[in-house]
């Protein structure tokens, strides 16, 4: 039997193509996310809670799994874009990754206050201008 160099070739064209869509970032930060921090260590002593935060993307496309490395980033950059909508300044890993989901908390460390009255309505922009924001200090 012998294979069918057309098919081959064929497939080989569909690889190529699909190797730059792989490759690529899909998830794009926020301007509000670029100010939450990841407490890499775990370390959110003195932080008050925000929320619970669970992202997902694509680990796979067809048949391609895509770099672990590279799902990890987009969930990460997908957890700060949720904490800054709660908002929240932190988040902290709560799982590892698994088939493209990854569970995050959302904590408030000092780089926004939120008022008790705006935490029933987390998911509304401020009208008052009642949130304020500061620059993290990393230690």
């Amino acid at each position: 039997m012998s294979s069918n160099p057309f098919k081959i070739a064929r497939l080989a064209v569909i690889a190529l193509a699909l190797a730059p869509v792989c490759a690529c970032t899909w998830v794009k930060p926020t301007i509000s996310a670029q100010n939450v921090r990841v407490a890499y260590d775990g370390n959110v002593t003195g932080c008050r809670p925000a929320g619970d935060i669970t992202v997902s993307v694509a680990d796979k496309v067809a048949f391609y799994h895509r770099p672990e490395l590279k799902v990890r980033d987009e969930l990460e950059t997908l957890a700060r874009n949720q904490a800054a909508e709660l908002p929240a300044d932190t988040i902290k890993a709560a799982s590892e990754p698994r088939e493209g989901e990854q569970k995050f908390s959302a904590w408030v460390c000092g780089g926004v206050r939120v008022h008790e009255r705006d935490a029933a309505r987390r998911s509304e922009p401020s009208r008052d201008g009642d949130v304020q924001t500061y620059p993290i200090k990393d230690h």
